[in-house]
């Protein structure tokens, strides 16, 4: 049943995302769907220390609140009185099943149970929380960037300005999803024809992965490992004109930057959580062991897409 509220009447919204960084960007369509259904609200968004980053030049978002949850049970009631103290004309959790009964808000919006949505894309499941009041598909992810990150890849690229990237993200936060370095050596090579620099990726610990690349690629290798946050990390993919990488956050931030993409899928459920758009290719062997997926049939792939 649709719920009819009228746009003007929307002034103020709270949105409730989650935590890990490739989590909260498959919130964002549901995040833009709001806005463009309400352009005149402000919303407030509701994450963790690690999301708030994601936000940072959201250009519609009021308040940042953020949910400690080393805290525990304290962090909880800091949270509630802070949201307690605003008045929402809408208020959409897609994170608990309990926020939404202690906000002040005239119309609530819960998430939809991990049963109910175990069919569909995360994309699709969260966007089903609001599908009463927006009746349209979702729409791509996004991430907002400011002219520092985009005047800091302009920087790191400009001895290759001129030179086709290749992008890769070597690491993710489990071994089970990790390919090995050498499958990734590999298809640089089977792409050489294609990319003429490699672009390496990553957090701190992922820079152990990127010193092995270096130390047996023979080719043109810049490493971004550990200097960059994730607002330049999006940056520099967006610069790039590939990304090849394990399932993890980096992924998406692909996608959000609209860069096409390879993601490696070792555990995990792809049909659910891959990166969310057409030009967001993936692979998965059929018994979950990341290291039999052979780089080059990624690399005839990759090619065919190119072409």
């Amino acid at each position: 049943m649709k719920i009819f509220i009228k746009d003007t009447n929307v002034k103020r919204i709270l949105f409730i995302t989650l935590s890990n960084i490739g989590d909260v960007i498959l919130t964002i369509p549901t995040l833009e769907s709001l806005h463009l259904k309400y352009p005149n609200a402000i919303i407030d968004i509701v994450g963790d220390n690690r999301s708030r980053i994601i936000f940072k030049y959201c250009p519609y978002m009021g308040n940042f609140f953020e949910k400690d949850k080393n805290l525990g049970l304290y962090g909880i009631l800091f949270l509630l009185r802070r949201l307690r103290q605003q008045n929402y004309d809408l208020a959409v959790d897609l994170r608990s099943d309990a926020l939404l009964y202690f906000v002040k808000a005239k119309n609530k919006f819960f998430k939809i149970s991990n049963k109910l949505g175990q069919s569909l894309h995360s994309v699709e499941k969260h966007f089903l929380s609001v599908k009463k009041i927006i009746n349209v598909k979702p729409p791509l992810t996004n991430i907002w960037l400011s002219n520092h990150e985009k005047e800091l890849s302009i920087k790191i690229f400009k001895e290759f300005s001129k030179h086709r990237a290749l992008t890769l993200g070597l690491g993710a936060n489990f071994e089970g999803k990790i390919w090995a370095v050498s499958k990734f050596i590999c298809l640089a090579e089977c792409l050489k024809d294609y990319f003429d620099v490699i672009i390496l990726v990553g957090d701190k610990t992922d820079a152990i992965l990127s010193k092995e690349f270096i130390s047996k690629y023979k080719g043109k290798v810049i490493d971004c490992c550990g200097h960059y946050n994730i607002l330049e990390t999006a940056a520099i993919i967006k610069k790039s004109n590939f990304y090849v990488g394990n399932d993890s956050g980096l992924g998406h931030l692909a996608s959000a930057v609209k860069i096409q993409s390879f993601t490696i899928f070792g555990i995990g459920e792809p049909l659910r959580y891959k990166p969310w758009g057409e030009r967001a290719l993936w692979t998965q062997d059929k018994d979950y062991q990341i290291n039999r997926i052979d780089p080059k049939v990624i690399a005839n792939r990759i090619i065919q897409q190119l072409n």
